[in-house]
């Protein structure tokens, strides 16, 4: 089958021409000008209403402010650096402890290792003794050799005095 207009035939479509691009007049670019300076002078001002309010707010704390919280306010910096080498005395501090911590560890294994041994010694020299003070005559034996339990370096108890007969 075979169209009344035939198969060869294309339709040109029709486009409308383009006039380029437009240049405005001089009427166009003076009320651009004008609309851009009111734009401008409206965000200048509500800046320096905004500026104002700020300084103001600035001024009513620096009023209200106490002199003394003014000092503490400037001495801050100060004291946050003073603190900051206090921190850092006290690091090198504690490093050093560990270090002399460590070095005396086998130290404190041969005391820990020691002191049972001398706890025992002492309990049976204190059983010797015991069991001693308990034999007859020992007291008379201390008395001849001088050694009446005491310490050495201790003085000698007053003697008693004499008592008197009636």
């Amino acid at each position: 089958m075979t169209t009344p207009k035939g198969s060869g035939r294309s339709r040109k479509k029709q486009t409308p021409k383009s006039a380029g691009p437009r240049v405005p007049g001089p009427a166009e670019i003076l009320a651009a000008a004008q609309s851009a300076v009111e734009a401008a002078q409206s965000v200048a001002g509500q800046a320096l209403e905004s500026a104002q309010l700020t300084a103001e707010h600035a001024f009513d704390a620096a009023v209200r402010l106490p002199p003394a919280s003014a000092q503490l306010a400037a001495q801050l910096p100060g004291l946050i650096e003073n603190l900051s080498m206090a921190i850092d005395r006290l690091n090198a501090t504690i490093d050093r402890l560990d270090r002399t911590l460590a070095l005396a560890d086998p130290a404190f294994a041969a005391y820990d290792r020691l002191l049972p041994r001398l706890e025992a010694m002492i309990a049976l020299g204190e059983d010797v003794l015991g069991k001693l003070a308990r034999l007859p005559g020992i007291s008379m034996l201390g008395k001849v050799t001088g050694l009446s339990g005491r310490r050495p370096g201790e003085e000698e108890p007053p003697p008693d005095p004499p008592k008197r007969r009636r």
